[in-house]
C-alpha cells in the first residue's frame, strides 16, 4: 500500500502529542502535571447543558442543513451585531465541525498551487499544516516578545508578493496572547487596500481578555476590511465547549460561503444537530455569566502565574492581554525549546510545548487553564529545573 503524497504535507499536531503523552505518563502512575492543552478547565454552563438534554427530549436528532440551522446562523449574526456592530446575511454565515474544520475548508475552497498565505510568527501551530494540504506556500514574519509578538504595517508590506492570497490573524493570539488594536488592524487594512488580499481573522479567544482590554474585531474596523474579512469563531474557549465541535464563518464574500457549504456536505455534512441547538444559548447571552466568572478566573490565574515566572531567574514572560496562555522566554536558559521540554518532563514531571512547534524557538507555551494550585506547583518544579540546569 502506497499513502498519497499529500499527507507529507501533514505533520501530527506536537500540542495534541505532547499532551497525550503527558496522559500516557500519568496513567502509568507517574506524577506528571500538564499545562499543553488548550483546553478549559471549567465545565460547560448548565443553562447549555439544560437546552442539549431539551433538544433530545424535544427530538432534534435528524440531519440539519450543511450550513447550519437557521437558528443557529441567526444566533451567531445577532451576536456578531451585538458585539461588533457587525450585519451579516444567512447566506453569509456558515457552520462547522469546530473552527479547525472551518479552516480547512476555506484553505480548500480559496487556495491554489502557489498561492501564499501570510502567517504572524508564532502561530497555532494548525496553521502552516493546512495551508501547505492546501498546496500553498506559508510565508511567516517572524516576531517576539520586544514588540508583544505582532507584526507591522512594514513587515506585512515587505511580505507581500503577486502570489499573495490571505492575510492570517490570529487575536488574542495562540500561543501569545496578544491582541490586537483597532489602530494597529487599521494600519495592517491600510497597507491591503487596492488589494485582492483576504484576511482570515481567527477570533476564537475574543471573550478572554484582561485588564479591561477592548477587543476589536477586523472586520469592524473599516468598510475596507469587512468587505476583505473572513471572521473564523466558535464557542470551543471561551464558553468550555471544546468537546462539542462548533465553529463557525462569517463573511459578506457570499461566493466562499457557498463553495465551502458544496465541500462539507460532500465530506460531513451539519454539525451534530444536539450541538446546534445548544449553541443557540451558548451564543445568546444567556451564558454571559458564566462566560465571564471563567474570565475573571483566568485573569487571577495568569497574574499570579506571571509574576512567579517572572521571578525566575533566566525567564521572563509578557504579560498577554487575552487567551489563556503564556508564551515564556528561555534564551537564556536554554535556546533550544525541544530539549527544554523534553528534559523538563523527564526531570520534573511538566509538560509544555516547545517554541519551536509555534514557529518562534527559545519560547515554550504554558496554558494556565487549570487550577492555582496545580500552576504554582507547576512554577515550582520548573523554578527548580532552570536552578538545576545552568
Amino acid at each position: 500500500m502506497k499513502i498519497a503524497n499529500r499527507m507529507e504535507n501533514l505533520s501530527p499536531s506536537v500540542t495534541m502529542a505532547i499532551t497525550a503523552l503527558a496522559r500516557e505518563l500519568k496513567s502509568q502512575g507517574k506524577d506528571i502535571l500538564s499545562f499543553s492543552a488548550g483546553e478549559p478547565d471549567f465545565d460547560t454552563p448548565n443553562v447549555i447543558k439544560e437546552a442539549a438534554i431539551k433538544a433530545i427530549k424535544d427530538g432534534h436528532t435528524k440531519y440539519t442543513a450543511v450550513e447550519g440551522t437557521i437558528e443557529t446562523k441567526k444566533a451567531i449574526i445577532n451576536k456578531l451585531k451585538k458585539d461588533h456592530g457587525l450585519e451579516y446575511q444567512l447566506d453569509e454565515v456558515i457552520v462547522s465541525n469546530g473552527a479547525k474544520h472551518s479552516l480547512f475548508n476555506l484553505f480548500q475552497c480559496l487556495i491554489e498551487n502557489g498561492d501564499e498565505v501570510i502567517i504572524p510568527a508564532p502561530y497555532w501551530v494548525t496553521y502552516p499544516d493546512q495551508v501547505k494540504f492546501s498546496d500553498g506556500v506559508p510565508v511567516f514574519i517572524e516576531t517576539d516578545d520586544t514588540n508583544n509578538f505582532k507584526i507591522t504595517a512594514e513587515q506585512l508590506k515587505a511580505a507581500i508578493t503577486d502570489k499573495t492570497k490571505i492575510l492570517l490573524l490570529n487575536t488574542p493570539s495562540n500561543p501569545s496572547g496578544a491582541v490586537y488594536t483597532k489602530e494597529e488592524l487599521l494600519s495592517l487594512g491600510e497597507v491591503l487596500k487596492g488589494t485582492d488580499i483576504l484576511v482570515l481573522s481567527d477570533e476564537m479567544y475574543e471573550k478572554i481578555m484582561y485588564d479591561g482590554t477592548p477587543f476589536n474585531a477586523a472586520a469592524s474596523v473599516s468598510d475596507d476590511m469587512f468587505q476583505r474579512t473572513v471572521t473564523i469563531n466558535g464557542i470551543s474557549k471561551a464558553v468550555a465547549m471544546t468537546g462539542w465541535r462548533y465553529g463557525y464563518v462569517a463573511t459578506p464574500q457570499k461566493l466562499l460561503v457557498k463553495n465551502m457549504t458544496k465541500l462539507q456536505g460532500q465530506v460531513t455534512s451539519n454539525v451534530n444537530s444536539i450541538t446546534l441547538q445548544a449553541a443557540v444559548t451558548a451564543l445568546d447571552g444567556s451564558a454571559d455569566a458564566d462566560i465571564e466568572m471563567m474570565r475573571k478566573e483566568f485573569e487571577i490565574r495568569r497574574d499570579v502565574a506571571v509574576e512567579q515566572f517572572n521571578a525566575i531567574e533566566g525567564l521572563s514572560v509578557n504579560s498577554p492581554d487575552g487567551a489563556f496562555y503564556l508564551f515564556i522566554n528561555i534564551k537564556e536558559v536554554n535556546p533550544d525549546s525541544m530539549k527544554f521540554a523534553a528534559d523538563l518532563l523527564e526531570q520534573e514531571g511538566v509538560a509544555i510545548v516547545p517554541g519551536l512547534a509555534f514557529g518562534t524557538e527559545g519560547y515554550f507555551r504554558f496554558s494556565f487553564a487549570t487550577d492555582l494550585a496545580t500552576i504554582e506547583e507547576g512554577i515550582r518544579r520548573i523554578k527548580n529545573f532552570v536552578e538545576n540546569n545552568k
